[in-house]
């Protein structure tokens, strides 16, 4: 990985994560506002494109962390803990709040009518269209205990890597299939919904982000050379995606493509290799964009979390309106670049405001003792 600027194949990941579940945001609600059917199919497939946010995400943690924490173990857990607790827990539990109390009518499924709904809105994910994923992924960082024992495990032992990775690509393909036949537009679609955002649904991004970090030289050597294949692999899946999608028939429902079928995992899988490739291509070259990448990831989590807040602020200003009387694409342009750019500044500010609070108070304290 780059020494000079830290970068990593996990911060193209985070970055191109956050940067697209913020325009799957937007899609959503423009779709909302009564389009042709012309035009849902656009919104439709623009969907597809992005709809690999949350893999890519759990990739490049467990590849980041991994890369960060070599050799952890179970001891090293509990200032691993402290600090996910500040950077990752605490601001999920300001922004969960501010949806909750500022924008209650973004909650998905159920509304809060008492304390106890409020306390199961909070931690279930459904507070905001986007909070389900962050439910999911706040369990990988509970368990990565288990992810260290697998990368120690595996060491340099490339029996045990394909090992590992054989008996995980058998238990997720099996529990993907089970999913789809069980769960969607199956016999428990309503009542087991919940499993979306439990971490088995992904553990096998998670599973290639370890693997990937700790034979990483060899990852690149072969992506190096078969990346054109996954742009084949890439084309051929998104007709794919698509003609599954618009197999339902309109109004387009973007909920029929779930990240747990057999097609959109293949498409999360081909979109992961062509980010890593072009991540260990630019870290070859030591690209003058890897510290652009590096700063978007620091504050990438923040952003993400905030987006669908600034989304909505922008909606009821003019978003709506300008959505019903323009074209649906540069409605689609203008509300998602101006998100995107609110997102990340207030994660900058915010983090930086934070960062001088806690310097004055610490700094009283360091002198009276």
């Amino acid at each position: 990985m780059n020494e000079r600027t830290n970068a990593d194949v996990g911060d193209y990941m985070k970055t191109f994560a956050c940067t697209a579940v913020i325009l799957q945001s937007v899609l959503s609600l423009v779709l909302s506002t009564g389009l042709t059917h012309s035009q849902q199919m656009g919104v439709g497939i623009a969907y597809d494109f992005v709809k690999f946010t949350a893999p890519a995400f759990i990739f490049g943690i467990l590849f980041s962390t991994i890369r960060s924490n070599p050799e952890s173990t179970l001891k090293n857990y509990p200032n691993y803990i402290r600090n996910q607790w500040r950077a990752l827990f605490v601001p999920t539990i300001w922004w969960t709040l501010a949806y909750l109390l500022i924008f209650p009518n973004v909650q998905q499924v159920t509304k809060f009518n008492d304390v106890g709904t409020f306390l199961w809105q909070f931690i279930n994910g459904n507070a905001a269209p986007h909070l389900w994923y962050n439910t999911m992924m706040l369990q990988f960082i509970i368990l990565m205990p288990f992810f260290w024992a697998l990368a120690n495990y595996v060491n340099n032992s490339k029996v045990h890597a394909w090992g590992a990775l054989i008996i995980s690509l058998v238990l997720f393909f099996t529990w993907i299939v089970f999913y789809e036949k069980q769960v969607f537009h199956g016999p428990h679609m309503t009542d087991w919904y919940l499993l979306d955002r439990i971490f088995v649904s992904f553990f096998i991004y998670g599973v290639l982000g370890v693997l990937t970090w700790k034979f990483h030289k060899t990852a690149e050597k072969f992506l190096k050379k078969t990346w054109f294949l996954f742009v084949i692999a890439y084309i051929l899946i998104v007709i794919w995606t698509n003609k599954e999608l618009f197999s339902f028939g309109f109004p387009v429902l973007l909920t029929n493509a779930p990240y747990y079928k057999i097609s959109m995992t293949l498409y999360c899988l081909a979109v992961i290799a062509l980010i890593a490739s072009l991540a260990f291509k630019n870290i070859r070259d030591d690209s003058p964009v890897l510290i652009v990448f590096h700063f978007l990831a620091t504050y990438a989590y923040r952003a993400y979390l905030s987006n669908v807040f600034w989304l909505q602020v922008i909606w009821h200003l003019f978003g709506e309106s300008m959505a019903k009387a323009a074209h649906p694409a540069l409605s689609i342009v203008v509300i998602y670049l101006l998100t995107w750019c609110l997102s990340f500044l207030s994660a900058v500010l915010f983090h930086t405001i934070w960062s001088k609070v806690k310097n004055l108070i610490v700094k009283p304290k360091t002198a009276a003792n």
